[in-house]
């Protein structure tokens, strides 16, 4: 096994969210800081991280197979060290290494700062099998002083908080990601300001319920419109919002500030009074449904777009069908759809288990409900047809020739141009969809350039 930290490859692979793809570039900036060298694939790597989602049970498994393929590089290296970190990890703790023995690091989401010296502790002692579990919650770590490891690009992803105070009872963040944290405001200005020297123009502020920020003093709307009037920044979004906090105050910056988008994901898991009550959620579909109003009054040209649980333990068919209500009442953009997952540890799993949905019904309840979703948002693509957009160039499409980039309403658009292009704005006529992707050409009148 290699001894110099400097001369030990990295591999990290990520699955998930938003903030899961944070993490992953917060520990490769942490062992990159510590002399490791980030590799692009396993074989190349001597330690490699799997950086892992529990939100579901299809995205384990999934990681399980993973770690099972990654094993056949152990047999011909076993000096290897593969780690599992994140939300899986934390979750399943020392049951992970009973099940996938041949793993060597268990590591929950509040022990990154430490994983150089959890690496170095395993390769101290080569000749011996070893496991690590690091999963104590830190209640006051939001890693303050670390830098992450971005890709090249004009957007980035700007954590501003971690954990999550709300329990509701389908979810199992609070307990994988344990209880709020948040940055302090100052040191997330500094680093928008430090961004835009790398060449960003796009922030996306992450956090598990993102607009309940707060901290010295500051709330989110107060950081919102900070972050926004940075010079360099064109564009600012954030998720993923709690409908309970977007209030009019939020609205009136979104709405004043010009670097803000006009977007916004409001998840509204359920279009039924009953089963948001069973889910914790602290809003009815009424109040939920004024917050919307409140938000296209003020921001008429607002995409929308929400996340969708059908098949809750106890949903009825008739609650089913309040759902689809809710989705052609409000019309949104886009949704992430999803069937209830039970996850271990979460409050639902004690629900009598007579209310328990048979998978083929919420099978049958899912595909329903996506059908709902695309051909709502097929129609209102439709419409929209003909528009010129500022698009933000983000990479190559996938075709020779083409590129692809997003609209500030967050829509996708792919046009002929070259991969020098990436980073720019332009102005693109939409001028046909296939359903949530536009295809569109650029028209005289550049918008300008990353920066400007």
């Amino acid at each position: 096994m290699l001894q110099n930290a400097s001369a030990k490859r990295v591999y990290v692979e990520t699955y998930g969210c938003q903030m899961n793809v944070s993490d992953g570039e917060l520990m490769e900036g942490i062992l990159a800081a510590r002399g490791y060298t980030i590799v692009e694939n396993p074989e190349e790597a001597d330690v490699v991280l799997v950086n892992t989602c529990a939100i579901r049970e299809h995205a384990e498994r999934r990681v399980l197979g993973r770690v099972s393929q990654l094993n056949g590089l152990k047999r011909e290296n076993p000096d290897l060290v593969i780690g599992v970190t994140g939300c899986m990890a934390q979750r399943m703790g020392d049951d992970l290494l009973e099940k996938a023995p041949f793993v060597d690091l268990v590591m929950g989401p509040d022990s990154y700062r430490s994983l150089p010296q959890a690496i170095r502790g395993l390769d101290d002692k080569p000749q011996e099998r070893k496991q690590l579990a690091v999963l104590a919650f830190h209640s006051e770590e939001n890693y303050k002083g670390l830098e992450q490891r971005r890709s090249e690009g004009p957007s980035a992803w700007l954590p501003i908080q971690r954990g999550c105070n709300h329990r509701c009872t389908f979810c199992i963040v609070p307990y994988v990601r344990g209880p709020e944290k948040n940055r302090g405001p100052r040191d997330i200005v500094e680093e928008v300001r430090g961004l835009v020297k790398d060449g960003v123009s796009e922030l996306t502020l992450l956090g598990q319920t993102v607009n309940s920020y707060s901290s010295e003093g500051i709330d989110f709307p107060d950081l919102l419109r900070e972050v926004a009037r940075v010079h360099g920044i064109r564009r600012v979004r954030f998720t993923s919002p709690h409908p309970i906090d977007v209030t009019p105050r939020l609205v009136e910056v979104m709405a004043a500030e010009d670097a803000v988008c006009e977007q916004l994901h409001l998840p509204a898991q359920s279009g039924n009074n009953r089963t948001l009550r069973r889910m914790l959620r602290r809003y009815t579909v009424e109040q939920l449904l004024e917050k919307i109003e409140m938000v296209r009054d003020a921001i008429p040209d607002i995409a929308l777009s929400t996340d969708i649980i059908v098949a809750f333990p106890g949903e009825t068919e008739d609650e089913f069908q309040d759902t689809l209500e809710l989705m052609h009442t409000v019309r949104f953009d886009d949704a992430f759809t999803y069937k209830y997952s039970l996850r271990e540890g979460t409050p639902a799993t004690r629900l009598p288990e007579e209310d328990f949905i048979p998978p083929d019904e919420a099978q049958a309840r899912l595909e329903q409900l996506i059908d709902v979703s695309r051909r709502i948002q097929a129609e209102i693509n439709q419409d929209e047809v003909g528009r010129i957009e500022e698009v933000l160039i983000e990479k190559c499409g996938r075709h020779k020739g083409q590129v692809l980039g997003r609209t500030r309403r967050n829509k996708v658009v792919v046009f002929d141009g070259d991969p020098t292009l990436i980073g720019e704005y332009r102005r693109i006529q939409l001028e046909r969809t296939t359903g949530a992707t536009f295809i569109g050409a650029e028209r005289l009148g550049s918008v300008g350039a990353v920066g400007v």
